[in-house]
């Protein structure tokens, strides 16, 4: 599976962002997907998780209430809408699936890695 993450840009605190995972492949359906993200100087820590088949979610406190996730598997998509924006959200967010139809928030639990697309918040 390759994944391709796009739609990050910089916004202003209190702004929307929507950013996209495009997977390859026909399994792409069966795989759980996360997005992760990345600050300067900081470790890859777990966003938000869809099951295989989107019906079942899981956040991080951080995001719970502000972000959302959802996927459309007949387009091999998955999407965050990231409402509210914070400086603190500034990072790189990258998308990862995994061999299962569930959602982890453990970084070594994927298998595959999108390249990142930069989020930047101003305050």
């Amino acid at each position: 599976v390759q994944l391709q993450a796009s739609g990050g840009g910089l916004v202003q605190s209190g702004d929307s962002l929507r950013v996209s995972c495009e997977g390859s492949g026909r399994t792409f359906s069966s795989y759980a997907v996360g997005w992760f993200r990345q600050a300067p100087g900081k470790e890859r820590e777990f966003v938000a998780g869809v099951s295989a088949s989107g019906e079942t979610s899981a956040y991080d406190d951080s995001v719970k209430g502000r972000f959302s996730i959802s996927r459309d598997n007949s387009a091999n998509a998955v999407f965050l809408q990231m409402n509210r924006l914070r400086p603190e959200d500034t990072a790189i967010y990258y998308c990862a699936a995994r061999r299962s139809i569930w959602p982890h928030m453990g970084v070594r639990e994927y298998d595959f890695w999108g390249q990142g697309t930069q989020v930047t918040v101003s305050s």
